[in-house]
């Protein structure tokens, strides 16, 4: 009866982790050293759907040890909002920031704020920021998960699907 249980709470256990593809720092966790190039892969013009809308971002080739993007949703054929940001490595380890801009580029954030998600860790073909993992399907498939602020104060996992253009 105990193997049983055991095993039941080991496959729940993994059933839970194989559905959250985010990770969130945890309390004086430090970022490790890492170098731009892993996220070489992101560089290009990609496409897809989500938010009832299509989402397109292009990306940068590396310069500067940073690879900055720009980001925009349409819904209905209009303009919902825009981010403009980077991936860039500081003294050696990875930051991902970005900022947010409605239709006539007016910020959402303040004038010096910047939305700020650390490094945790690189595998294979996944890239873990505090929120957002970027995830390289193939040469012409890419998936972006983020933990996205809910209206009642709590957050989901959305998966941003893309397509290379």
């Amino acid at each position: 009866m105990r193997t049983l249980v055991f095993v039941f709470v080991l496959v729940l256990h993994g059933a839970l982790l194989h559905g959250q593809n985010t990770l969130q720092l945890k309390g004086g966790q430090n970022s490790p050293k890492e170098s731009i190039a892993v996220v070489s892969w992101m560089e290009g013009h990609w496409k897809g759907t989500v938010f009832g809308g299509e989402i397109e971002e292009i990306w940068s080739p590396i310069a500067g040890k940073s690879m900055m993007f720009v980001f925009r949703l349409l819904v209905d054929d209009k303009v919902n909002f825009y981010e403009l940001g980077h991936i860039r490595e500081v003294n050696g380890k990875l930051i991902f920031e970005l900022k947010h801009f409605n239709q006539e580029l007016h910020a959402w954030e303040e004038k010096e704020e910047v939305q700020q998600f650390k490094h945790i860790k690189t595998e294979e073909n996944r890239v873990y920021f505090d929120g957002f993992t970027f995830e390289k399907v193939g040469s012409h498939e890419i998936n972006i998960y983020g933990l996205i602020n809910n209206d009642d104060g709590s957050s989901s996992e959305t998966v941003f699907n893309y397509k290379r253009q």
